[in-house]
């Protein structure tokens, strides 16, 4: 059974950093293909970051580009989410996924496997 769960979110306020965690388990693919996530209230689900298990691919979304740091501990099963300079609008539901095989690794890939979130927010 497939298990991400997310961890570090916190209420902070606007310029400070926070890093998220997510542990996984499960996943049983040499490659595997992970991202960061995000929901504001009232907002679709955006992607903000996405990495390979090989770390050739790590994209980010343009809004968050030059803030957000993707990472991985592959020995640890573990991913994270580096959020510097945090703005009021980086408040949001996080969520981390996960895809088994990276040969389409991207934003847009259709991840198979959620945790339940991590609330961010950030106050001005």
């Amino acid at each position: 059974q497939v298990q991400l769960v997310e961890s570090g979110g916190d209420s902070v306020q606007a310029g400070g950093s926070l890093k998220l965690s997510c542990a996984f388990s499960g996943l049983t693919a040499n490659r595997k293909c992970m991202a960061w996530f995000r929901q504001a209230p009232e907002k679709q689900r955006e992607g903000v970051a996405v990495i390979s298990t090989t770390g050739a691919v790590k994209n980010y979304a343009w809004s968050v580009e030059g803030r957000f740091t993707i990472l991985q501990d592959n020995a640890k099963n573990a991913l994270y989410l580096q959020i510097d300079n945090l703005k009021p609008e980086d408040t949001a539901m996080y969520y981390c996924a996960a895809m088994e095989g990276d040969a389409l690794c991207r934003l847009a890939s259709p991840f198979h496997y959620w945790g339940q979130g991590t609330r961010v927010t950030v106050s001005s």
